[in-house]
């Protein structure tokens, strides 16, 4: 599984595919630490937030780098948990290095405020990007080929999705809960520094019982069209 691993996260980067998230991160980036210095929770919240779409999109572009034949040659090989698992640690391990990125580029141009909250603010940031990047993988697995049999019902998965997050996790939203709680987790950082433990347990709970779901439709999904 490890050189499954290797070979795809290799085929992303070398087949030029990295090139267009790269950009995008850089964008957004720019976007969110073009205006100054902001405090560490709440620039690392809405970064998350911000990023959420496109680890989702880079994380499709991971799983659909190999041809269908090479990824079927490659159930074979490993078995079809094992090809999958496979696939979706690669998307994680490229989207975490994106996280990396958003968590150390700020503090090199001046974006970040220093001052007595800004390590905790730091450490609120890395867990506000980890529950950005499992349901960004889980949602770009969702919109993969081998899930949804073609590129223009991968993009309308991918857009409904990013589309969701935003609607329903507006605060007031009729069913939060269908979709990750990456806009609850971008408020929470804002609205308090720190935010309450009780909160975070909560929002956290709600990431991951939001990811084993979508990624339990993702294995199903992937069985049911192998």
């Amino acid at each position: 599984m490890t050189a499954l691993v290797s070979m795809r996260l290799a085929a992303f980067v070398r087949g030029g595919r990295a090139l267009a998230p790269l950009i995008a991160v850089l964008v957004v980036l720019g976007v969110i630490y073009g205006g100054g210095a902001s405090p560490a929770s709440v620039a690392y919240g809405y970064s998350a937030a911000a990023l959420f779409p496109v680890l989702a999109w880079q994380s499709k572009l991971v799983l659909d780098t190999e041809p269908d034949t090479q990824r079927r040659l490659a159930r074979t090989a490993v078995g079809g948990r094992g090809e999958a698992i496979a696939g979706l640690l690669a998307a994680a391990l490229l989207a975490l290095a994106v996280c990396a990125v958003a968590m150390l580029a700020p503090w090199l141009f001046g974006g970040i405020e220093t001052g007595d909250n800004a390590l905790t603010g730091s450490v609120l940031g890395v867990l506000a990007h980890l529950l950005a990047l499992v349901p960004a993988v889980a949602v770009g697995g969702l919109a993969s080929r081998a899930v949804t049999g073609g590129v223009r019902n991968g993009v309308a998965v991918l857009v409904v999705a990013a589309i969701l997050v935003v609607v329903l996790g507006l605060q007031g939203s009729i069913a939060p809960w269908l979709v990750p709680p990456v806009m609850a987790t971008a408020r929470a950082l804002n609205d308090a520094d720190p935010p309450p433990a009780a909160t975070l347990l909560l929002i956290t709970g709600w990431a991951a019982l939001w990811c084993a779901a979508a990624l339990g439709g993702y294995g199903w999904l992937r069985r049911s069209r192998a």
